[in-house]
């Protein structure tokens, strides 16, 4: 039997393939046309082969690719027909046809996009992409009336001829919107924007009363950047002239979010177009905008910040009712924001107990350079689609002004075709589309808004427009950029090429014109232009923040636990499920936490900490602890998160009990975060931003990591309240200690959180006991202060028996600022006081043991700032005999907080009294990778912190 016929008897022996399955034969077939790597490996194996049989007449199989494939689909149209039938040779040319159409609908559903019409400009011709046109399949003029078969569409009609689908395909895929999804892996999702989009081939159908309120918002959107533009002249304002369209999908995405649920919008942007959605779309009044522009506007903030970083929140109204928008305070750092909104969107969800995001939505607002160029935006993306930080999809708006910041040629802003190409990594379908068709832009992100709510998923519009206006209307764009800011000054303006649109259609020749100047009216008398905007609404999930404002950090605490409490929750926190296996070690950690809760030994770091977050579950206040290794810590001492040694399912292989302290207790979230630092505090921070009643926590793996979120640390946690008056409660536990491990595994940069500590901005501990974590995690709870709290945790302290803490210490007491000299000395004998912070403090008690050095006193400052002056104070004259002070640290002399406290002790210190230093000397690097190199220096500035003073010494 010949291999042509073996095949054929294949099929036929397959039958059931065909009738009523084709279209899911046919479906498969199509994917393996597009990427043969999508379809199983068995399906892959079978086209292969067919890929190889030679056609039946005896042509060259290479014209007749898929015969029996392209036969078989062909009975399809057979009522009930299932017999595949060989083919003479005018039937194996009909044959390639169809599967040359099959081949010419799959290459513009994957790279029509390509050959859109997008570039407002029109700088250069559109790119020939040979797979669009038919002649590459074969097809000639002969060809155009002939009918296919194209029932796999959603064209409205089963067959169409060549020329019919030709034009519907171009008419969808390659106008003013150009659509990319065909990279999804689901067959659903992708089928859908196959039908939303061919159904009405990408050609909205608005009404007369849509299209006036279109030309309504952009005339807004032209109106302000023109009315600021001549009434401001030169001052920075970042102008959305040339992409006045993004105000109208904003608007378009407010109005259909309200009519599908959504109660809430964050949105996050950096500077293009800020003022612009500040007052048309949030509806911020624009006489104070202006005063902003005239430096009259009230300024009751420390530092303030400029206008186009501000804030914004606001409540309009939808077809569904009141819908809250809040625009994120954004520093110039451009995408950084991104993790921030959504950690604020995250914290809205579980307030609202909306788990799946239905009422919430994230939209984010990027720019096409940044997009493109912030490892940030990966970072955010990544987190999309994990457990902690699902936020139910995010809305992305790109304003694709096609210039970035100075650069005109993509080959210098992106190694990537798309600005968009980094959202592909989630599957992220992208409209991109030509913001001089408003129209489109708005069909646009009607579809992305259906698709996030239809799948939870991430979604984006690329607004391709144009900067008319250099980057911040001071410089001269046409220096760098000549040929096309020559066709930008052509360019009649979007609002006005859509007016005259509108006016050939018989909408009113003056509609234009009487809409400008009604706008122009309504800035001149500073009026809202959003409209309505509700001035009295308050939503039941709003956050009040009163009960936090105006408070001291001194403000007292109890912190202490009832004995009893103490051993109920002991005791809970040690039990495990009956059936449930844990590892043999961590087995011997429950044993000794559950002696620890009965009293029986000393409490370890572990245990307080623990101890510490089952307390305050209990008593209503959620915790949220993420980070890499969090579960079981880094340093393998929390074993939050026990995993079953028989299962290794995560929904019934682990136990969290932390999560079963009590029949009623507030939530316990703990997260094994992606391997970043950047996204996931900037995600906490937006935490934390809108609940201030959990304690939100994120752990670095080493505190030296924390150097990835560095510019979190600056521009939000440090800054936010003085610029923008933003209170927050967020923790950050850094482990930090000299130990041998190198440069980048011992210090947490404790001197750049100090170099940042001004205003009373947040709170710099360094704890050094099992009591000391204990008491300050449950402070930052229940004090009614929500500062930033910087914890300098340690690592060889987790298991020195030294830092251990006796049960009364948990129930009487609190936080000690400093921890005084807990050795009986005579303190008119003292002669010498060592102050410190952290794990040095246990060599130094041993070294002074060692010496026998009864004169000399050691305090302990487990509070770097606020530095607690009157206590240190209290303590340091309690030795007024002392001549020497000495600051002892393990960071080098550069680094640390030595240059910030030196001025602290010094004020506190009594007259004649002498401050010197004993620690490493400078270095260029926090650490040394030597092990020996390590020890000689760490008995070097034990020693020295004994000696006589010598180097820089500073005298009261």
């Amino acid at each position: 039997m010949s291999e042509t016929n073996s095949v054929y008897t294949a099929y036929q022996a397959n039958s059931y393939l065909f009738g009523g399955n084709a279209p899911y034969v046919e479906e498969m077939y199509e994917n393996y046309l597009t990427n043969p790597g999508s379809v199983p490996d068995n399906w892959r194996e079978y086209f292969d082969a067919l890929q190889h049989v030679p056609a039946v007449d005896g042509s060259n199989a290479k014209d007749v690719p898929h015969l029996p494939v392209v036969n078989a689909f062909a009975e399809r149209a057979k009522q009930g027909g299932t017999k595949v039938v060989v083919a003479s040779g005018a039937d194996s040319e009909m044959g390639r046809k169809r599967t040359a159409v099959q081949q010419l609908i799959a290459a513009y559903r994957n790279v029509g996009a390509r050959w859109a019409d997008l570039d407002p400009l029109k700088r250069t011709e559109r790119e020939k992409i040979p797979e669009l046109d038919p002649a590459f399949y074969g097809f000639t003029d002969a060809d155009q009336e002939t009918v296919f078969n194209t029932s796999n569409t959603f064209f409205g009609r089963d067959t169409m001829s060549l020329r019919e689908l030709i034009n519907a395909l171009r008419e969808t895929y390659c106008g003013t919107i150009g659509a990319e999804y065909m990279y999804i892996t689901d067959q659903g999702r992708k089928r859908w924007w196959q039908q939303k989009l061919e159904s009405i081939r990408s050609k909205p159908q608005f009404n007369a009363d849509r299209k006036k309120h279109l030309l309504d918002r952009l005339t807004a959107a032209e109106g302000l950047e023109r009315f600021l533009h001549t009434k401001y002249v030169g001052q920075k304002r970042f102008s959305l002239e040339g992409g006045e369209s993004f105000i109208a999908a904003m608007d378009e995405l407010i109005q259909q979010a309200g009519a599908k649920g959504v109660q809430e919008i964050v949105i996050g942007m950096a500077h293009r177009g800020r003022l612009n959605v500040l007052v048309n779309t949030l509806g911020k009044m624009p006489r104070d905008l202006f005063a902003e522009f005239e430096h009259t506007a009230k300024e009751d903030l420390p530092a303030g910040d400029v206008k186009y970083h501000q804030g914004f929140s606001s409540d309009v109204t939808t077809p569904g009712g009141p819908v809250h928008l809040s625009l994120a305070f954004n520093p110039s750092h451009l995408e950084i924001v991104n993790p921030v909104v959504e950690g604020s969107v995250r914290a809205r969800m579980d307030r609202r107990g909306d788990p799946k995001g239905r009422q919430v939505l994230p939209v984010q607002v990027h720019g096409d350079a940044a997009v493109a160029g912030q490892g940030v935006v990966m970072e955010t993306l990544a987190l999309a689609e994990t457990r902690g930080y699902f936020t139910g999809g995010t809305v992305h708006l790109v304003i694709n002004n096609q210039i970035g910041f100075t650069t005109s040629d993509p080959r210098d802003s992106r190694s990537t075709l798309y600005c968009t190409d980094v959202v592909k990594m989630i599957e992220a379908p992208v409209l991109h589309v030509n913001g001089d068709d408003p129209e489109a832009v708005v069909l646009a992100t009607q579809l992305a808004l259906e698709y996030r709510q239809e799948f939870a998923k991430d979604v984006v519009v690329d607004i391709v427009c144009f900067r008319k206006l250099g980057h911040n209307e001071q410089d001269t764009p046409s220096l760098t950029q000549p040929l096309m800011y020559k066709k930008i000054a052509a360019h009649p303006g979007t609002r006005k090429l859509y007016a005259d649109k509108l006016a050939t259609q018989g909408l009113g020749d003056s509609l234009g014109d009487d809409m400008v100047k009604a706008y122009r009216a309504a800035m001149d008398a500073g009026r809202h232009t959003v409209d309505p905007v509700l001035t009295n609404f308050k939503s039941k999930y709003a956050v009040d923040w009163s009960p936090y404002l105006g408070k001291k950090w001194t403000d007292a605490a109890e912190t202490a636990i009832p004995t009893a409490e103490w051993k109920r929750l002991a005791e809970r926190i040690t039990t495990v499920p009956e059936n449930f296996t844990v590892h043999p070690l961590v087995k011997k950690v429950l044993e000794d936490r559950a002696a620890m809760g009965r009293g029986d030994v000393n409490v370890d770091w572990g245990m307080g900490e623990h101890m510490a977050y089952a307390s305050l579950v209990a008593s209503g206040y959620p915790v949220r602890l993420s980070g890499e290794d969090v579960g079981r810590g880094t340093f393998t001492h929390r074993h939050a998160v026990l995993h079953d040694q028989n299962r290794e399912r995560w929904d019934v292989g682990t136990y969290i009990p932390l999560q079963n302290v009590a029949d009623s207790q507030a939530p316990f979230v703990c997260i094994d975060s992606i391997l970043s630092e950047e996204a996931v505090l900037g995600f906490e921070y937006g935490y934390a931003s809108n609940d201030p009643n959990t304690l939100v926590i994120w752990e670095a793996q080493f505190g030296d990591f924390a150097n990835g979120a560095q510019v979190v640390i600056d521009q939000f946690i440090a800054s936010g309240e003085v610029k923008w008056g933003r209170v927050n409660g967020i923790t950050l536990m850094l482990p930090h200690g000299y130990e041998g491990q190198g440069p980048e595994h011992s210090s947490a940069r404790l001197e750049r959180f100090m170099q940042l500590s001004a205003d009373t901005n947040m709170q710099v501990v360094q704890p050094t006991t099992a009591s000391q974590i204990f008491h300050v995690l449950r402070r930052q709870m229940i004090r009614p202060l929500r500062k930033p709290l910087v914890i300098m945790t340690p690592k060889s302290l987790l298991r020195n028996k030294d830092a251990t803490s006796p049960l009364s210490e948990f129930t009487k007491g609190g936080f000690q600022t400093v921890i005084p000299e807990n050795q009986e000395l005579k303190a008119d004998k003292v002669k010498r006081v060592i102050v410190c912070s952290g794990k040095v403090y246990y060599d130094l008690a041993k070294k002074r043991e060692e010496k026998g050095a009864d004169d000399t006193a050691i305090l302990r400052v487990e509070q770097l700032y606020p530095f607690p002056h009157k206590v240190f104070a209290s303590e340091l004259r309690k030795y007024p005999n002392a001549t020497d002070i000495v600051w002892c640290q393990d960071e080098p002399q550069n680094q640390g907080a030595w240059f910030f406290v030196q001025h602290y002790i010094h004020e506190n210190m009594l007259e004649g009294q002498k401050l010197g230093y004993a620690g490493r000397a400078a270095s260029a690097s926090p650490a040394v990778g030597y092990s020996h190199l390590h020890q000689e220096q760490q008995k070097a500035l034990v020693d020295a912190a004994f000696s006589k003073l010598k180097g820089f010494v500073l005298t009261k």
